[in-house]
């Protein structure tokens, strides 16, 4: 978290969501959805709310305590509340962040087979894919305190990657620190003026941020070049923005860049939204 340039004084919530499983429908009852857990426990039918505390609230309770000790470690300005949500993970996390009107979602990645990166299902894809903000889907890697950062970022002219360029620039990193600037074209395109033009742009937005900036321009499927190239360069993190024309169809295609590398990234991924102000904001 130090690494991810996140500032100094914030907001946080630390949300850990208990799976509540319903009991099977009697025979006059009809079902009206279910609950499938990923943990290695029993499943437990819901439980009334009036029922006394079980040995799953209070390790529940035991994870937010953990977690809220962490980030003070690393964030002692920061404030934080720790909200009990019970339901679907990453339906609560959607809900929760949406009504807090959160600027990002951090989730971890499970470490998992290369067949169970790719289940639809998973927590961290589907927040990545309905989240109305932006979210970093965070995977551990080994690094010293105060080291400089490496961050990846695949751009396509697009809005989405013009604001995941300025979320860049706006945030704290550590001195040192370097962007790689990734653009894959279709092979079949030639014209790269506007590519040139584009970047001319990008790298001096992040050189006023006193970070390092490299690029790197590919005849290749993007999906396949930012993977590759992240994990050749060593990157800590990639960024991509997200298309506006995403929210509603596209955001859904199995093939989509952010879901693709988001589930074969050995690093961490941040997908970046920009966030639409509320009326409260103004």
């Amino acid at each position: 978290m130090p690494r991810a340039g996140l500032p100094r004084k914030a907001d946080a919530l630390i949300v850990h969501v208990q799976e509540r499983w319903l009991p099977p429908p009697s025979g006059s009852e009809t079902a009206k959805g279910v609950y499938v857990s990923t943990n290695s426990v029993a499943a437990k039918p819901a439980r009334d709310e009036e029922e006394p505390r079980s040995e799953a609230d209070g390790e529940h309770l035991k994870v937010l305590e953990r977690a809220s000790q962490r980030l003070a470690s690393f964030f002692p300005e920061w404030k934080t509340e720790t909200p009990s949500l019970k339901g679907s993970p990453a339906r609560e996390i959607i809900r929760r962040a949406k009504e807090w009107n959160a600027d990002l979602i951090v989730v971890g990645s499970h470490g998992c087979t290369e067949t169970k990166r790719f289940l639809l299902g998973s927590v961290s894809q589907k927040i990545v894919n309905e989240a109305a903000c932006s979210v970093r889907v965070v995977r551990g890697q080994a690094w010293k305190n105060g080291s400089p950062s490496r961050l990846l970022m695949g751009l396509d002219g697009s809005r989405g990657s013009m604001a995941a360029l300025e979320e860049v620039a706006r945030r704290m990193w550590t001195m040192g620190s370097e962007v790689r600037l990734v653009i894959a074209r279709d092979a079949s395109e030639n014209n790269y003026k506007w590519v040139r033009e584009y970047l001319k742009d990008a790298k001096k937005l992040l050189e006023y941020a006193e970070l390092t900036v490299t690029e790197l321009i590919e005849k290749s499927d993007p999906k396949q070049i930012i993977v590759a190239s992240a994990e050749e360069w060593g990157a800590d993190c990639i960024f991509l923005g997200a298309n506006e024309a995403g929210i509603g169809y596209e955001v859904h295609l199995l093939g989509s860049v952010s879901t693709a590398v988001v589930a074969r990234a050995h690093c961490t991924v941040e997908i970046v939204r920009k966030r639409q102000l509320n009326p409260t904001d103004v």
